[in-house]
């Protein structure tokens, strides 16, 4: 299966969280400003932070097309979060991460606001170079990690898990040790270490990255912002968390895509590019540059194809205003090139494909390939090899 990033907003990894006993902000959410005022008022908060949800960064210092600076505030007057909610909810924000137009914003979070003492990171991720899990820790959060790693290797622990018996008590201490944190916080700390590992595995997660994992004034550890990343091949029994995947902000011919299990990225030229495997895709890019044409897409059919999928994949690369010329090209292997053949005769039909078409077919069941688009009385290109292709592609379009 192609692999997709599942897209979920800060409020549902909160959830996700909050479900597994890690202690979070507590927070509502609200899709109108007057709920974002009862939340605010049910929250019974000293302050009171509300946050636009969308998946872009930079919200802080994004602007709304209402007027309002900043996707973040900050407030002790709960009838300030109703108007404020007012000015966010169904008006586009802007940031340095979203598209020139913004995104819609559907949806607030209205949380408890604490002050945050002290901040570590804090993850759990898979490590190849460990076949499994491994925390990594730092009393040094709320940065990026990866700088910390530079400057000052030193302050960076990791605890390899066995999978098997899971993180020992001893583990989790001594983490929360590294991590400097003293007296019963130590203990507080390695609770919510072991339940964090009780969430990465309970929603067969690749990665969880808590930064920061924050002590407050009044003894507490919270996780305040996390990331969490998917297994994508767990989709089949992490349904309920698949469902949750927000793809307004996403392309929709990559939407799409998805949906068939196809990989698609779309690009900037136009010269749509239909391959199986993602090695001979970015191959069949570079060549098309190399012939002076532009790839329009990226599209990865994967190897277990079926004939709807290469129907779903002509539809999506025809839907794209940019396609002059649309390439084929295929080394089956586990891919059987007749089916693929049947499929691009019966795009190219139902379709009426109004754009030149080449085809390199090569492999497993090649010759019966050739005869489907040979006897099909299509007006379909055969190219030798990748470099024939490219070069029949790019001369297509010169052509028109």
């Amino acid at each position: 299966m192609s692999l997709r990033w599942l897209n979920l907003q800060e409020y549902q990894s909160k959830k996700l969280m909050q479900d597994s006993g890690v202690t979070v902000q507590r927070f509502f959410v609200a899709d109108t400003a007057s709920e974002a005022l009862e939340a605010a008022k049910r929250l019974k908060a000293k302050e009171i932070v509300l946050k636009a949800q969308i998946l872009a960064g930079g919200r802080g210092k994004g602007v709304f097309d209402s007027g309002l600076k900043g996707g973040v505030h900050l407030t002790k007057d709960p009838a300030v979060v109703g108007e404020l909610a007012g000015k966010m909810l169904g008006f586009s924000l802007t940031t340095k991460q979203t598209p020139k137009e913004g995104v819609k914003v559907k949806t607030v979070m209205v949380a408890e606001a604490l002050d945050i003492s002290r901040e570590t990171y804090f993850a759990i991720l898979m490590d190849r170079s460990f076949n499994g899990p491994v925390m990594v820790g730092s009393p040094q959060g709320g940065v990026d990690i990866e700088e910390v790693a530079a400057a000052t290797p030193e302050l960076i622990f990791k605890e390899v898990i066995d999978i098997f018996e899971g993180v020992r008590d001893d583990q989790a201490l001594r983490m929360a040790a590294n991590l400097g944190f003293k007296g019963p916080l130590e203990r507080q700390a390695a609770n919510q270490i072991k339940r964090l590992y009780d969430l990465f595995l309970k929603v067969d997660a690749t990665q969880v990255e808590v930064n920061p994992l924050g002590e407050t004034p009044e003894g507490q550890v919270v996780c305040f912002d996390a990331k969490i990343n998917f297994d994508d091949n767990a989709e089949f029994r992490q349904k309920a968390v698949f469902a949750m995947d927000d793809t307004a902000e996403s392309d929709p011919l990559e939407t799409e895509a998805a949906r068939h299990d196809l990989k698609y990225i779309g690009l900037d030229g136009n010269i749509a590019c239909f391959v199986n495997g993602a090695g001979l895709a970015m191959a069949t890019c570079d060549i098309i540059d190399l012939h002076g044409g532009k790839p329009a897409n990226f599209l990865d059919l994967g190897g277990g194809v079926k004939e709807n999928q290469v129907y779903a994949a002509f539809k999506l690369l025809t839907a794209d205003p940019k396609v002059e010329a649309i390439l084929v090209n295929i080394f089956g292997g586990i891919v059987n090139c007749a089916i693929i053949a049947n499929g691009i005769t019966k795009a190219c039909r139902e379709l009426e494909l109004k754009v030149p078409l080449v085809v390199r077919l090569e492999g497993t069941n090649v010759q019966e390939a050739k005869r489907i688009l040979s006897e099909s009385g299509l007006p379909i290109t055969s190219a030798t090899d990748l470099d024939d292709a490219a070069k029949k592609a790019v001369a297509a379009i010169a052509k028109n």
